[in-house]
């Protein structure tokens, strides 16, 4: 799961990062438009994992992970392209998109206005989206011109043509209504107002936990969280356990920014968490919801997909309150399902398999 951090300069996206990755990434290190975007990968901590490895002691314990991008700042020029080509094409192979908006005072770029960020980020990304749409539009005229007027041709431009008005509305893609075969055919253009998409509001510590306004606001449209990005940074540094407990709930924080995000990302994008167990490992992985126990075999790996029987499966609540697996089977709850069946968040799997 790649979420990638994009917002205006000197909004703290990169403080947030250093903050979500324990990084010590230099905060100017965006200073030229030839720098690359900062990339991390950090583990999707859950209590899940952690019960069912005290019930198997494996020799591995693996959680599921995100990977994060920090790209530069999108330009407040629009002549200038919004943000550099290099880090366009990484922005566009991100599963989801996190917006850090600045919510604290800044000596260069004077007082916050989140809202009115949040709308040019919205334009930035609308505008590169119509040029994609109407530069494609163009070469399928140049080769209607050339007598090359294909069906496959013909059903790209209907897809394009109602991407568009959708477009100069001023609507995001995500939010129009795409027939199945339309999603097919736009899936390679990989248009950024299509991704999930969610906002990191990036509050001062005087202001954090005091914009319930500003956050009802924003939330609709988007899902949105706050953090206190320099404090959070900060705290992500502190070794010691007691006083990083102490210190967030001084602040009011529940859990770290890194957990936070994370149950937002799988909110936004409609994951789910499945497991494999055992004595060698205890694994969790990240499956979007509505995916069948094949395309969870695929996850794990293509043979057992491509050689899938059936999936030996129980859930975690299950596991919990039988407290081994003779005692799920004592109790019926262990199940045989087929390829069609519908994985469930916390559902524990095995899968029988011939290649």
């Amino acid at each position: 799961m790649k979420i990638g951090l994009i917002g205006l300069p000197n909004s703290g996206k990169t403080t947030i990062f250093n903050a979500l990755t324990k990084s010590g990434v230099q905060i100017t290190a965006y200073a030229t438009e030839k720098a690359e975007p900062n990339l991390a990968v950090v583990n999707v901590v859950d209590d899940r994992i952690t019960h069912l490895s005290e019930i198997y002691k494996p020799k591995k314990t693996v959680y599921a992970t995100i990977e994060l991008i920090d790209f530069m700042g999108f330009s407040q020029n629009h002549s200038r392209g919004g943000t550099p080509m290099n880090s366009m094409g990484l922005i566009k192979n991100t599963d989801a998109l996190a917006l850090v908006v600045r919510n604290f005072g800044d000596v260069l770029m004077g007082a916050p206005d989140p809202l009115a960020d949040i709308k040019q980020l919205d334009e930035e990304m609308l505008l590169s989206d119509m040029i994609i749409t109407e530069s494609r539009l163009e070469r399928i005229e140049w080769s209607y011109a050339r007598g090359k007027k294909t069906n496959e041709l013909q059903g790209e431009e209907r897809a394009l043509r109602k991407i568009v008005e959708h477009l100069n509305g001023n609507g995001a893609i995500r939010d129009l209504q795409l027939t199945g075969e339309e999603k097919k055919i736009i899936r390679s253009f990989q248009f950024l107002t299509q991704k999930p998409f969610m906002v990191i509001l990036n509050s001062d510590e005087t202001s954090f936990g005091k914009n319930h306004n500003l956050m009802e606001a924003i939330k609709e449209r988007y899902d949105v969280i706050e953090f206190a990005g320099k404090f959070e940074m900060e705290l992500s540094l502190l070794d010691d356990a007691q006083d990083m407990e102490l210190f967030m709930e001084e602040m009011g924080i529940k859990a770290s920014a890194r957990d936070r995000l994370a149950r937002m990302a799988l909110k936004t994008l409609g994951y789910i968490s499945f497991f494999t167990v055992g004595s060698d490992e205890v694994r969790a992985w990240n499956l979007p919801g509505g995916k069948t126990a094949l395309e969870a075999a695929a996850t794990i790996h293509t043979d057992l997909a491509r050689g899938f029987i059936r999936a030996e499966c129980f859930s975690y609540a299950d596991s919990v309150e039988c407290g081994s697996e003779k005692g799920i089977r004592e109790k019926g709850r262990f199940r045989l399902e087929g390829k069609n069946y519908r994985v469930c968040d916390g559902d524990i799997l095995n899968i029988r398999f011939n290649v």
